[in-house]
């Protein structure tokens, strides 16, 4: 089994034994009676195609926030591992979410610009990805896994989403200033909006290179995320990581006048943060400018979790790839 793709598939914030992928090669041993050898090549922050705007840095902890290596070249150092690409059965992929960035989706001035920057970039670079995948690894099927809706009416607008908000909302020139009320709105339909543009175009995308690739065998299948609004993020079912809101955290936070930031409650922070501080360290001779931009991106990293799917969220996504799994591999239900 070999995981392709960004966080999602990686499992931000969770520990080995509750990454979806994890549960995956769990029930295939249970249902086959086999081994299942994984290759986990899945990072955060991967893009499937570079732009000239990414960023050029690589990390070796995959909990880190970075481009590099892209979906492409996480495919290239696969194909070098095996000996033998027969020997591939199964690969999961997850990706182009990054591409698009949570920024620009959540920044978006309406369904419009969703739909033409989605179909941008999980259309014809997915294609193209989907195309290598099945010709490197020519036994294998590959499950593309959906996205999901990371706001809702149903997320908590308090003082910390708004200060959430705050920091990734750009002021436009000339625009009327929204309240909190307001701006949830807007997250809320932009986040519906990337829902269903993102499964449509990735589901079209795998009919399309299945339909290319002939035969009766269909190896390629989307794995379709069910996420009502209830699971969305700051909602009180919530299958997202957020904000450890601990009553001691709390308080700290309302002594210390919002100076003190929430921690995020996932399960590795202390491992992503300490490498952040190693990855996004201080260079010599940089500038104000660079250093602002240093510190921003490391604050980033050390929330990277946030809006992830935490334990019962990572169970949808497996629970969504074993439900394709009897008849992808020819295996009892």
């Amino acid at each position: 089994m070999l995981v392709l793709g960004d966080s999602i598939l990686w499992g931000q914030g969770l520990k080995p034994e509750h990454k979806s992928w994890y549960q995956v090669k769990a029930w295939l041993e249970r249902t086959t009676g086999r081994r299942v050898v994984e290759k986990i090549e899945a990072h955060s922050g991967t893009v499937v195609e570079l732009a000239s705007t990414d960023d050029r840095l690589s990390a070796s902890n995959p909990e880190v926030n970075v481009a590099l290596p892209t979906v492409n070249d996480q495919l290239d150092d696969a194909m070098k591992f095996y000996a033998d690409a027969s020997q591939v059965d199964l690969v999961l992929l997850s990706g182009c979410g990054n591409d698009v960035g949570i920024q620009r989706l959540l920044n978006a001035s309406g369904t419009a610009e969703i739909n033409n920057l989605t179909a941008e970039k999980c259309g014809p670079p997915m294609e193209r990805l989907l195309r290598r995948i099945t010709t490197s690894f020519p036994a294998a099927v590959v499950i593309v896994s959906g996205y999901y809706p990371f706001f809702s009416e149903r997320s908590r607008n308090d003082f910390i989403l708004k200060g959430l908000t705050k920091r990734f909302l750009k002021t436009v020139p000339g625009a009327a200033k929204m309240n909190s009320k307001e701006i949830l709105v807007r997250l809320t339909s932009n986040s519906k909006d990337w829902y269903e543009a993102s499964n449509k175009t990735l589901s079209e995308v795998a009919q399309k290179t299945n339909a290319e690739l002939g035969g009766d065998r269909k190896r390629i299948m989307f794995a379709r995320i069910d996420f009502p609004v209830e699971y969305s993020f700051a909602a009180k079912q919530t299958r997202l990581w957020g904000f450890d809101r601990s009553p001691f955290r709390m308080m700290a936070l309302l002594i210390s006048f919002g100076r003190i930031l929430l921690p995020a409650n996932d399960e590795v922070r202390g491992q992503r943060t300490a490498s952040c501080r190693e990855v996004f360290k201080r260079q010599s001779n940089e500038t104000a400018d660079q250093r602002k931009e240093r510190h921003t991106r490391r604050l980033l990293c050390r929330y990277a979790s946030l809006g992830h799917p935490n334990k019962k969220g990572a169970v949808l996504y497996s629970d969504a790839i074993i439900g394709l799994l009897p008849a992808a591999l020819s295996l009892p239900k």
